[in-house]
């Protein structure tokens, strides 16, 4: 009997250790939830899949950090974003922000200024692509984002249907004339449409042939820049090629859009380098090895998209060192700007990357051309274009008046001056 009560008050005790131990346990690891931080990054397509593969290599150097990943479509996101800064509420740890509403927040106070402690940005300046780094910074000389991807502008075309038309690249590229002269030929010999748009080369003329201390539509004074050559020549362009009917009349990302590639029925494509990638993954699969690249006419450089990192002034202040580490893996970390370059053909903002070899490997969505090469070398060309907080709107306005120009027979000089008297009186709100 003592054996057996022996035998039992060691059971219980055991029991009683056990469930103390238990406690304890959970007690632990209630104190561990409370002390995990939380970062919360806001995000849009494919941004969000280069975090989320960058996530594992975030927890072996902040394993006491997790990154809650808020995910958006583009525009939704970006609409959200706008919101959250204009009424500094739900506002996000990190935001990812693509080059025009970078223009669009530079001049507000909604940003956090990185070149100021605890961020010090300055310091890391010449390690960025000279003229993504600039759009950074605004007229204040606060540096109020990051880049992390840029889009060199190129030409895209199919091959076949140079060849068939008996035209060379020579012929496509060597001056905004000759381009328009093949895509004649190109029209009468294959059906196909040289491009997509008239709209397309207004939008990558006025790329072009930036000078220092310009930005799209305004200089670095709010002055509007409608009525510049700049925009005269790419009007006219864009005039030229409705006449001769050589644009398909589709809009950039419509089913329609990307069913003349699919089809064959659109020949050539100006825009960012990360096209070809979106054509080879998604938009243009069956199409791989017809596509060719090759660099803007007449010798142009022009850059076309890009996104940036940028830190709410309004968001939680103990998260703001935080938001800087992440912030500093995604865009200062030569390991992770590459692995979004393979997988994401986001083109990299961080300039020692450049070494790596998979920038000379053949693409063979382009026939087996070292595109990413030719890609590099244009980046060491373009000249940065000054962000405003006005290009959105001044975008609608230079669309509107030439839609007025290719579609009602509106005179280019009116055109171009009815838009610098919107965009002048717009300037400076």
């Amino acid at each position: 009997m003592r054996v057996r009560m022996m035998k039992s008050v060691g059971r219980r005790a055991v029991l009683g250790l056990g469930f103390c131990l238990l406690i304890q346990n959970l007690a632990l690891a209630q104190s561990d939830q409370v002390d995990r931080k939380v970062l919360t990054v806001a995000a849009y397509p494919s941004v969000d899949a280069i975090i989320k593969a960058a996530l594992p290599t975030w927890q072996k150097l902040h394993p006491d950090v997790d990154v809650r990943i808020v995910s958006r479509q583009y525009y939704d996101h970006h609409t959200a974003m706008t919101t959250a800064l204009s009424t500094s509420s739900n506002l996000p740890d990190v935001m990812a922000l693509e080059v025009d509403f970078v223009g669009r927040f530079a001049q507000g106070r909604g940003l956090e200024d990185l070149s100021r402690p605890p961020f010090n940005v300055l310091q890391h300046q010449s390690k960025f692509v000279q003229y993504a780094y600039q759009q950074t910074v605004n007229r204040r000389g606060e540096v109020i984002a990051v880049p992390t991807d840029i889009g060199p502008g190129t030409m895209l075309y199919r091959a076949d249907l140079l060849k068939k038309a008996g035209l060379t690249e020579a012929e496509l590229t060597k001056s905004w004339d000759s381009y328009v002269a093949t895509g004649v030929k190109i029209k009468a010999t294959t059906g196909a449409y040289l491009l997509a748009h008239a709209r397309d080369m207004k939008d990558i003329v006025i790329r072009t042939g930036l000078q220092p201390g310009e930005g799209l539509y305004f200089d670095n004074r709010s002055k509007a820049l409608a009525t510049s050559p700049r925009f005269r020549r790419a009007f006219e362009l864009a005039k030229e090629v409705r006449e001769k009917e050589l644009d398909a009349r589709v809009n950039k990302w419509s089913s329609d859009w990307i069913e003349g590639f699919k089809r064959g029925t659109i020949a050539t494509q100006m825009i960012g380098a990360w096209l070809a990638g979106h054509l080879n993954n998604w938009m243009a699969p069956n199409t791989r090895g017809l596509w060719r690249a090759a660099q803007l006419p007449e010798g142009a450089y022009a850059a076309y998209g890009g996104t940036f990192y940028a830190i709410p002034r309004g968001s939680d202040p103990e998260n703001k060192t935080i938001a800087w580490e992440f912030i500093k893996l995604m865009t200062l970390d030569r390991t992770m700007q590459l692995n979004a370059f393979k997988s994401q053909d986001s083109f990299p903002a961080l300039k020692e990357t450049y070494d790596d070899p998979f920038f000379e490997q053949p693409i063979p969505f382009l026939g087996g051309q070292p595109g990413r090469a030719w890609w590099r070398d244009a980046t060491r060309h373009i000249t940065a274009a000054i962000v405003h907080k006005q290009d959105a709107f001044a975008e609608e306005v230079i669309d509107t008046e030439l839609d007025k120009v290719l579609d009602y027979g509106k005179d280019i000089d009116s055109a171009l001056a009815d838009a610098q008297r919107l965009l002048q009186q717009r300037a400076n709100r």
